[in-house]
């Protein structure tokens, strides 16, 4: 799809030089969630605005979840913003992901910004669940993602494989091939919840396919045109779909056999899957303001908002607020989705980036190598 993806036995050099300035491009942009100090007069305020719609949508879609049983509009809401918010999220990850090459000081940042930030929350979430779950004795296990530390256990596959995605000449239909067969196997262990990063796999891949100008085409008046009515149309087959359909399929984190239907579902499902959230992808992107606007400083915090505001569903949780039945009544949902959008606001906000950046964007220089002279850092 791009000139990231494929390779030739000889390269001209106009070729060369167009792929030298994307590469300084690449080197150049900040990484999702990364703090300002991190590439801040670089930024692109699109990909900030959509981080931050789309963390927005995942607290919100977290604190429907109690009330999924009793409302099939809700319901179908939240199976409407699992269709393609994460997926949104994989893809940008994907796309800022398209300069790791192994190098130190990728590989530095990879540890600081992905590894210890999982150890960290994994441990947490793990101490903080044996008294919102009730379970005393829950055992920390780094190999087994917690609720939804899974996504930076994914990140890390994903982001370690990326120099082999872009030297391969068909990486998509490769990953799409991988997930579609990790559906077929239900034997797939919890490790690092392997069966959901190789599910989620194309989405990460197709991120690293796409180069600006893809963006461009979804950002067109005729894109924006027709986004708003493909997502009510989507929105409508949700409500429709509620009874019909198992919403978990969006989870990709289950093979097909255990949704009790036949194995070839899962490579099916697979490609239908795709095709559907990239369609929801494109349009949520399709209406994502590209100038900046009030909350485009709050998008470079949303990987503090997306790991801190578990603890707050879960605490909530415990405290069974979904037993009241004003909740489960239209304003009462509404009130929730407005409490959701709020604390995920917050919690992008700079104070609580800087209370938790040195466990969420640690510098660590002490625990490298100087690069170059083989001596420990100070």
């Amino acid at each position: 799809m791009s000139d990231t993806t494929t390779t030739t036995a000889t390269t001209s050099p106009t070729a060369a030089a167009v792929r030298a300035d994307r590469a300084a491009v690449r080197e150049r942009a900040p990484l999702p969630g990364r703090g300002a100090d991190a590439g801040a007069k670089e930024r692109d305020p699109f990909f900030d605005n959509a981080k931050y719609l789309a963390i927005v949508l995942v607290v919100m879609g977290h604190a429907w979840e109690p009330l999924r049983s009793e409302s099939r509009a809700v319901t179908a809401l939240y199976t409407f913003v699992y269709a393609f918010h994460m997926p949104a999220f994989i893809v940008i990850s994907g796309y800022f992901s398209r300069g790791f090459d192994a190098s130190p000081a990728k590989i530095k940042r990879l540890l600081t910004g992905v590894v210890v930030p999982y150890v960290v929350f994994e441990t947490a979430y793990t101490l903080f669940t044996r008294w919102s779950d009730g379970e005393p004795d829950r055992a920390i296990s780094l190999l087994d993602p917690l609720y939804l530390t899974w996504f930076l256990a994914a990140l890390f596959i994903w982001r370690l494989t990326t120099p082999i995605w872009q030297r391969v000449r068909w990486p998509l239909p490769i990953a799409l091939a991988v997930a579609s067969l990790a559906t077929l196997s239900p034997d797939i262990g919890a490790d690092l919840d392997l069966q959901r990063a190789l599910q989620f796999l194309p989405y990460f891949v197709l991120g690293l396919c796409l180069e600006p100008e893809h963006f461009r085409l979804v950002r067109r008046r005729a894109a924006r045109l027709a986004a708003l009515p493909v997502l009510l149309a989507a929105l409508v087959f949700s409500y429709w779909a509620v009874p019909r359909m198992d919403y978990a399929w969006f989870f990709h984190h289950s093979a097909a056999e255990e949704f009790a239907v036949p194995a070839w579902y899962g490579p099916l499902m697979t490609l239908a899957l795709f095709a559907c959230s990239m369609t929801l992808v494109a349009c949520f992107l399709a209406l994502v303001p590209g100038r900046r606007t009030w909350f485009t400083a709050l998008g470079a915090g949303t990987l503090y908002a997306y790991l801190l505001h578990g603890f707050f569903i879960q605490a909530a949780n415990h405290w069974e607020w979904s037993r009241h039945d004003w909740f489960h009544q239209p304003i009462g949902a509404i009130t929730v989705s407005v409490i959701g959008a709020v604390l995920g606001t917050l919690l992008c906000t700079a104070p609580v980036r800087t209370m938790f950046r040195s466990v969420i964007e640690p510098r660590m220089s002490w625990a490298f190598r100087d690069s170059g002279t083989g001596r420990g850092g100070r």
